[in-house]
């Protein structure tokens, strides 16, 4: 069903009789809400299910999964959240915070699980990571945190480099870089850092052709759902620019990017599957305190540095979790 086709029911969906709904399913049904697509969660959905089926609940058999996926539209979110809510599903999952704080508005009692790269305290989705309080847990990697470790790492691909551009989408709320401490790391290690606003196809075109007026000579990309869909693309008009560039998800490098250092992606919907499932079986959400990921991964791509023309240290190849030739 497309897109349009789905939105233009969901006004139609609270007609339905309650107790109709309710005889759909005689297993339990969790609610997957993505500001993405199937496509493109289908990693994050492997991890989730197979933790779901290591807690006893097998995707198809004794659960069942509901998807409802803004294909880059973060404007549905909202609906496809109530849509979710309306169904009584037991659980939803959300994906990133833009789906996390849909969901959260359209429910304070439907228990909500997310993955998210921003501070959950921050924006107000949980009152503590250890005492979430309310409805909702789940799992953050803080990824705008690891911006100071993120330009390190550049720093040492590209010594020469002076002036990074940090691409952000102004319309994903917590994602905007702490002034301050970023200013400080930056002027640490002789950097100079230039914010620049992305949130359409148009604007990341418009800003990638006017980075070397502006002298930037390497970016680092923001965790967001915009941004995370258009790896290949991203890495490519890095590459056609010469700019080294540093996303925090490894499928940037294995799409042709240069480098990628953050959380593991997998290893996130794996422990929010987890949660799904104790929450099933009878745990409340506030009792689940929200995990920090742990385990960070750096993946260089040795290819796109020879293209750049960039040696690669041999002290960053030592760390790296996985390098691509």
């Amino acid at each position: 069903m497309k897109r349009r086709d789905f939105m233009a029911l969901l006004g139609g969906a609270a007609a339905w009789p309650i107790a109709t709904r309710a005889q759909q399913s005689s297993v339990p049904v969790i609610g997957w809400l993505s500001p993405g697509s199937r496509e493109r969660d289908q990693l994050r959905l492997d991890a989730f299910e197979r933790a779901l089926q290591e807690s006893s609940y097998v995707v198809g058999g004794t659960v069942r999964v509901d998807h409802r996926f803004a294909e880059d539209h973060n404007d549905d979110l909202p609906a496809l959240a109530a849509d979710l809510v309306e169904r009584q599903v037991q659980v939803i999952a959300a994906v990133g915070a833009p789906a996390a704080r849909a969901a959260k508005d359209a429910t304070s009692t439907t228990p909500i699980v997310f993955a998210s790269s921003v501070d959950p305290v921050a924006l107000g989705l949980v009152s503590s990571l250890s005492r979430p309080g309310g409805n909702i847990t789940g799992v953050t990697d803080l990824t705008i945190e690891l911006v100071p470790k993120q330009l390190e790492i550049l720093r040492e691909l590209a010594p020469g480099a002076r002036r990074i551009g940090l691409l952000v989408n102004p319309e994903n709320p917590g994602t905007e870089p702490p002034g301050s401490e970023l200013t400080t790391a930056a002027r640490i290690l002789g950097l100079e850092v230039e914010v620049l606003h992305v949130r359409s196809e148009t604007e990341l075109r418009e800003v990638f052709a006017k980075m070397p007026e502006l002298g930037i000579a390497a970016v680092v990309v923001v965790s967001d759902a915009f941004f995370n869909s258009r790896s290949e693309r991203i890495a490519k008009l890095a590459v056609d620019r010469r700019l080294p560039a540093l996303h925090n998800l490894p499928q940037f490098p294995r799409a042709g990017g240069l480098v990628s250092y953050g959380g593991g992606l997998i290893d996130a919907y794996r422990q929010i599957g987890m949660y799904a499932g104790r929450i099933l079986k009878g745990a409340k959400p506030a009792d689940l305190p929200v995990m920090q990921s742990t385990k960070f991964e750096l993946v260089i791509n040795l290819r796109t540095a020879r293209a750049l023309g960039l040696t690669v240290p041999l002290s960053l190849l030592g760390r790296a979790d996985e390098v691509i030739e």
